[in-house]
């Protein structure tokens, strides 16, 4: 019987909407969902965070390691993948003269969470492209340092993808060895800017991988559940969470993460398929024993 990493996006790093307050905002409120994701039954937590006051979007390293101490502490058995997507917005003024609103920060800036709580897993976003009304711009020449620092953590990247010239241009970089081997693929399918989630659209990603190649899988807002039978379908792993989608059902909010993660794993085991525990995945990911990345 195979075995699926079913990883959990718990919060996410988007503006807060008011349409769930089941969205966890503090340290504290993130950690605990991280743990009870895990109990549910996910084999990795991928972790945003959030100012504690507001709920915006932020990268302070403080918050970080509030969460992570938090897991660690918890001693729940968890693989901890932090994002490094932050930091990478280009928003060009539509006011003649004015100058753009940007925030893409220095590779070092944008990974020194790694750098110091050495997560087994952080994701590596290869993607410039639309998203929403801004843009974000992450270069081969950043990607290629965040690479270098992030396995100089220890740390395995998950390379996300939101369509296919990013998949391209993550082979490329991975045969001029800027990217590690072996390779983690994340299909970030259905956000607007970025190929659909749409068995078409996977198809098409899955066959440009090499023979071998460990890949997952997500599609946001009501593809979610779509997209998890799908993928473990057709040999890849799994996302569910907040992150990506804030309902059970139609009109049902999902009250936390843990229900996601329960629906995910019946989705999985209805098709003869199950979870993989946290040892397994790290064995599928070819992480080392002591649980760092590479």
């Amino acid at each position: 019987m195979r075995r699926i990493i079913l990883t959990c996006a718990v919060t996410g790093g988007t503006p807060m909407t008011k349409n769930s307050r089941y969205v966890p905002v503090t340290p504290e409120q993130i950690a605990n969902e991280c743990i009870s994701a895990a109990h549910a039954g996910a084999s990795c937590v991928h972790i945003h965070v959030r100012d504690p006051e507001t709920g915006a979007p932020e990268m302070k390293t403080e918050y970080y390691a509030d969460v992570v101490e938090r897991i660690r502490m918890s001693n729940v058995d968890v693989i901890i993948n932090l994002t490094t997507g932050m930091g990478a917005d280009y928003l060009p003024s539509v006011q003649e003269g004015q100058p753009a609103e940007t925030v893409v920060k220095h590779p070092a800036v944008r990974t020194q969470h790694v750098s110091l709580l050495k997560p087994e897993v952080c994701t590596l976003d290869v993607a410039t492209m639309n998203f929403g009304e801004k843009a974000i711009v992450n270069t081969p020449t950043h990607l290629r340092m965040m690479a270098q620092l992030i396995v100089e953590a220890g740390t395995k990247p998950e390379l996300e993808l939101f369509d296919i010239g990013q998949l391209e241009l993550a082979l490329r970089l991975l045969g001029s060895g800027d990217f590690p081997q072996p390779p983690f693929f994340q299909f970030c399918l259905g956000v607007p800017g970025g190929a659909p989630a749409t068995a078409e659209a996977l198809l098409l990603m899955r066959s440009m991988l090499p023979p071998g190649a460990v890949w997952s899988a997500f599609g946001i807002g009501r593809t979610q559940m779509p997209m998890v039978a799908l993928s473990a379908i057709l040999g890849g792993h799994c996302r569910v969470g907040l992150e990506d989608n804030l309902f059970l059902s139609k009109g049902e909010l999902a009250k936390g993460n843990a229900p996601l993660v329960e629906r995910g794993r019946q989705v999985i085991e209805s098709i003869g398929f199950s979870v993989a525990t946290p040892a397994e995945a790290r064995e599928i990911l070819s992480l080392d024993a002591t649980g760092d990345g590479l």
